[in-house]
């Protein structure tokens, strides 16, 4: 449904946009020339941005040296034209650089969660791994033997777990997917999504309680209606 024109919205002259913000609006709104250069150096921002937040997950999604650099620039560009289309929009109820970082972001997330789904399997490096039954709720008294722990959920995320299980599991728990994006990805629901991710975690529980890696009362305490959580 269309919304009423607002006559405040992305108006440089409003109150509430600090000056270095009108002058980002006022530059994206102006001349061939002033566009331009405000296309140029707000690429440039997020950019910087996009590197540091692909650096961040770079780790539990194996991707590395030009792949990196490419799906950094990716972000960065899609963020851009999508900032172009919608500086109308911006309210100056933060600053402009703020707001603008929320897109780069959300470009860097769907991106990861994209190269994931190309993938035939997904992979962790070690240190992923190492976080994996921390992320799966168990406590430290329940754990028997950390690193044989370590081992045998690797195993059953691999061996346990449905493709589509895994890819949920992985995105969700280590790659802190946003929940949104990931449905998005997956042409599916929020609701359908948590489903596969409960699903996943208490087939992991399970596999992990049968051979003794952690203790019953770690599972009665996730168990359905008690109100499990990521």
């Amino acid at each position: 449904m269309d919304q009423a024109p607002d006559d405040h919205r992305g108006d440089p002259e409003d109150s509430r946009v600090d000056a270095v913000s009108a002058a980002w609006v006022n530059g994206l709104r102006g001349t061939v020339v002033e566009r331009e250069d405000s296309i140029a150096r707000l690429h440039a921002l997020l950019l910087r941005v996009a590197h540091v937040e692909a650096a961040r997950r770079a780790g539990v999604n194996g991707i590395i040296g030009p792949e990196l650099e490419d799906l950094a620039h990716q972000a960065a560009t899609d963020a851009c034209l999508s900032i172009v289309r919608k500086v109308e929009d911006f309210r100056g109820d933060s600053k402009f650089t703020t707001w603008a970082y929320k897109f780069v972001i959300y470009e860097v997330s769907t991106k990861f969660s994209r190269h994931a789904w190309r993938r035939h399997d997904v992979t962790l490096d070690d240190a992923g791994w190492e976080r994996l039954p921390g992320r799966l709720g168990t406590d430290p008294e329940d754990v028997v033997g950390s690193r044989e722990l370590v081992l045998a959920v690797r195993r059953a995320v691999e061996e346990e777990l449905t493709p589509h299980q895994r890819r949920v599991f992985v995105a969700i728990v280590l790659d802190a997917t946003p929940l949104d994006v990931l449905a998005a990805e997956l042409e599916s629901n929020r609701n359908a999504i948590y489903k596969s991710l409960f699903d996943a975690r208490r087939k992991l529980r399970a596999h992990l309680v049968t051979h003794g890696y952690i203790t019953d009362k770690t599972t009665a305490r996730t168990a359905p209606g008690k109100g499990a959580e990521t």
